[in-house]
């Protein structure tokens, strides 16, 4: 079994594997990560063979500081100013990328612009420092499928891919990074994530546009980002959205106090309501139901506020045709 506590030693080892051209699970703050060597095109290949990962959608560079960022982007001043604020921590930037940055080009599938950001979780940042290269790392599951918030998800969803699945226990925020399009004067949310919104407008002192809003004039389309496929983060089981309660074949994906008795497989993502418990049990809460092999799963509504935005994008792109 490829999962092992982090250590000195185990994390030298998955250093030395990364090198080598392996692929390792680790966790972030977020989710886990499946990392490869981002300058590695051979092992970045592997990350998308590995996950079923459609090759347009591009990978996060995960590095371990914010010089390590600037020598494979570069930062606008209010992009500097973001990464000073939340790195290490859930943001992720897209920036035109350094030709001479060495990142391969699997990492971002061609583009001009690179995903980078610097993780807040102590593993993934020994890791980084002892591979001593950028990790490319999207999270450690089947593409599509519910992002992994334990190193057992990872092994249920990719077995002995990783050569080593490091175990940091339950991952703190349960949702992955907020990517922004930093690399003009306009700042673009690309992806609703475990930094609320709010928080960077506060910084920026402005209010940042969201993808819906932003459409390259030259193109007609909106930005690339990693994450942005329609049906994403999906269970088995169907979601059934803004649910007041469940049928008797489903699952209760519930929130909040005062929920109705139901006699089907029951996880409320946080009775007293609050936002940032519900987001770090959701993805969990979801493969736990989604075990019990219920006709569906029944959502009942979540605020769409702070925290919430996130987690109602992840419950729509679940709940898609796919």
């Amino acid at each position: 079994m490829p999962i092992v506590k982090p250590s000195p030693e185990t994390i030298s080892a998955a250093a030395e594997a990364l090198r080598r051209g392996e692929l390792v699970a680790f966790p972030t703050e977020t989710v886990y990560g499946l990392g490869a060597d981002a300058t590695n095109a051979r092992a970045v290949a592997r990350v998308f063979e590995a996950k079923g990962r459609p090759r347009f959608n591009p990978l996060i560079a995960h590095v371990a500081d914010l010089e390590a960022a600037e020598r494979i982007a570069y930062f606008p001043a209010h992009a500097r100013r973001l990464a000073e604020a939340f790195w290490p921590g859930p943001l992720t930037l897209v920036l035109r990328r350094r030709p001479a940055g060495k990142i391969c080009d699997f990492v971002t599938v061609g583009l001009e612009t690179i995903a980078v950001r610097v993780p807040g979780h102590p593993v993934a940042l020994a890791l980084l420092a002892a591979a001593g290269v950028p990790i490319a790392a999207p999270s450690a599951n089947k593409s599509g499928h519910v992002s992994p918030t334990l190193a057992q998800h990872v092994l249920d969803d990719l077995g002995d891919v990783p050569a080593f699945i490091l175990d940091g226990g339950p991952t703190t925020l349960g949702l992955e990074s907020t990517i922004l399009d930093a690399g003009e004067q306009e700042i673009v949310q690309l992806r609703a994530g475990a930094l609320p919104a709010e928080e960077v407008e506060r910084v920026l002192g402005v209010r940042i546009l969201r993808a819906s809003e932003a459409v390259d004039p030259s193109t007609g389309e909106r930005p690339a980002a990693p994450g942005q496929l329609a049906s994403h983060y999906a269970p088995r089981a169907p979601l059934r959205l803004g649910a007041a309660s469940a049928m008797p074949d489903e699952a209760l994906l519930a929130f909040g106090p005062g929920v109705a008795d139901h006699d089907g497989p029951t996880f409320n993502l946080s009775p007293s309501g609050d936002l940032v418990e519900a987001a770090a049990n959701l993805f969990a809460a979801l493969r736990l139901l989604d075990a019990a092999r219920p006709g569906a799963i029944a959502v009942m509504p979540i605020p769409d506020t702070g925290m919430g935005e996130a987690i109602n994008d992840r419950l729509r792109r679940g709940a898609a045709p796919r």
